[in-house]
């Protein structure tokens, strides 16, 4: 597994993670927050398969 998150991305990953996953507990209360573990996870990881599979990088080189 090779990098392919840079630094943008990866603050923009884990401030959306952790909006998504406080609509769990705070506002609507909904399940679907839970879905922000998604952004949160590529982010801690660095790693994204969905960029692995359509050939994008946002690392720098």
């Amino acid at each position: 597994m090779q990098a392919n998150v840079g630094n943008l991305d990866k603050t923009v990953r884990i401030v959306l993670g952790l909006v998504l996953i406080s609509l769990v507990f705070i506002g609507p209360q909904t399940p679907w927050g839970w879905i922000g573990i998604i952004p949160l996870a590529t982010a801690l990881i660095g790693w994204c398969p969905l960029y692995k599979v359509i050939g994008v990088s946002t690392c720098k080189k």
